[in-house]
């Protein structure tokens, strides 16, 4: 079975922006993004940190139903499938993307969010 796997690269990145490395940048640096390729669904990770069980929990911009800040775990989206015509596909790394948090709101519709959450004119 397929699945969502990244690359060492990403991983060294995750090892330097620990959670609240990037705290209070309104122009955080993305280290990763993460989406739906089916559908709704896109979360760009500004932080990740290890856990004890080996799992990272991460820090970023999620867009699902809203667009918000928050925190969710590297194996949800790792596990995750997706129902196509049947098949559980997996989620899929963007690897064109490349950017910080402006533009992540951007490219997901919600730059008028942005502006109004770090008072940009």
């Amino acid at each position: 079975m397929k699945t969502l796997k990244l690359t060492k690269a990403i991983y060294s990145l995750f090892e330097k922006y620990p959670l609240y490395s990037q705290e209070g940048n309104n122009n955080a640096k993305v280290l990763c993004k993460i989406f739906n390729p089916y559908g709704r669904g896109s979360w760009y990770i500004t932080e990740a940190e290890k856990q004890e069980n080996g799992d990272y929990l991460c820090f970023g911009l999620v867009s699902l139903f809203e667009v918000e800040l928050g925190y969710f775990m590297l194996s949800d989206l790792l596990n995750m499938r997706v129902k196509v015509f049947g098949l559980g596909l997996p989620l899929e790394r963007d690897r064109g993307f490349s950017g910080n948090l402006r533009d992540a709101y951007k490219d997901c519709g919600a730059l008028g969010k942005y502006n109004e959450m770090f008072k940009v004119a």
